[in-house]
């Protein structure tokens, strides 16, 4: 699933194959990918208007356009913008294919489809779209992140993962943090200490500065990502064996050595099975 990572990845390619360029054809080759907009009017919108900069606000992509409309992607589970050719063949799962003024073309790709495309006409809609959201992953610093645990009920993963607390940040990212901090997931998130909440905040910071380098998270055997779908994982820290359960509908994978036993940990496997 596309975490905050991927989507700066995203926002990059955008940058550099988009920015400053007329769209001269809107193709919708599936409109089932559309939210809120017809093909029609992403057509009259949208074509021969030309790039701004893009941004990004947790898993949110912003692509705004020189005289006013912006385009608004989320990637879902499996979406991705790919710059391509124009004599590139399509991919199958290639849903709005945006051709620019230099002959190559931005393609919305996306297998399932559960997210997609929308189109604000102004700053305040996109306000509007991404209202809901909390602060940035990347940029929250250590007192509005105390603050936000603080503020929250539940378990840490849960608030780690609530996009309305804070935007960006999904299961293979919430775990890897965790497991850096040594902090079990079901600990509750407003009962962490000052030391637990920093150590959090910083381990963070440097998942995201180095998963932001590989444009993902990386599934490198160093971390937790690289061992999730060993069938006996072992943590890559004390080689102790890892647990793995569902948690609020998430596969969690943690390491009862290094972070603690959560509660339920009686029904906990050693499989590296799930979601």
């Amino acid at each position: 699933m596309p975490e905050l990572p991927d989507v700066e990845g995203f926002r990059e390619v955008l940058s550099s194959c988009g920015s400053g360029r007329r769209v001269t054809n809107v193709e919708v080759r599936d409109p089932g990918v559309l939210r809120g907009v017809t093909v029609r009017r992403l057509r009259s919108e949208v074509e021969g208007e030309r790039f701004g900069e893009p941004r990004r606000h947790g898993k949110w992509l912003i692509a705004p356009m020189d005289d006013g409309p912006a385009l608004v992607w989320h990637f879902g589970m499996t979406g991705a913008l790919v710059c391509a050719s124009a004599d590139e063949p399509p991919d199958p799962h290639d849903r709005v294919v945006l051709t620019l003024d230099d002959e190559r073309q931005l393609r919305y790709r996306d297998r399932r489809k559960l997210q997609g495309v929308q189109l604000a006409g102004n700053e305040a809609a996109v306000g509007h779209l991404l209202a809901g959201l909390g602060p940035d992953a990347l940029a929250v610093s250590r007192e509005e992140f105390r603050e936000l645990l603080d503020g929250r009920r539940g378990a840490v993963k849960n608030v780690l993962m609530d996009q309305s607390a804070l935007a960006g940040l999904g299961n293979l990212l919430s775990d890897e943090i965790l497991w850096r901090a040594g902090v079990a997931p079901d600990r509750a998130a407003r009962e962490l200490s000052a030391a637990e909440v920093r150590d959090l905040h910083t381990a963070m910071r440097g998942v995201l500065a180095s998963s932001v380098r590989a444009a993902r998270v990386p599934p490198r055997r160093s971390w937790l990502s690289g061992r999730r779908d060993d069938p006996d994982p072992r943590c890559p820290r004390c080689d102790g064996p890892l647990r793995s359960r569902r948690f609020s509908g998430r596969r969690t994978l943690w390491c009862p050595r290094c972070q603690g036993r959560p509660a339920g940990s009686d029904r906990d496997v050693h499989s590296g099975k799930g979601g």
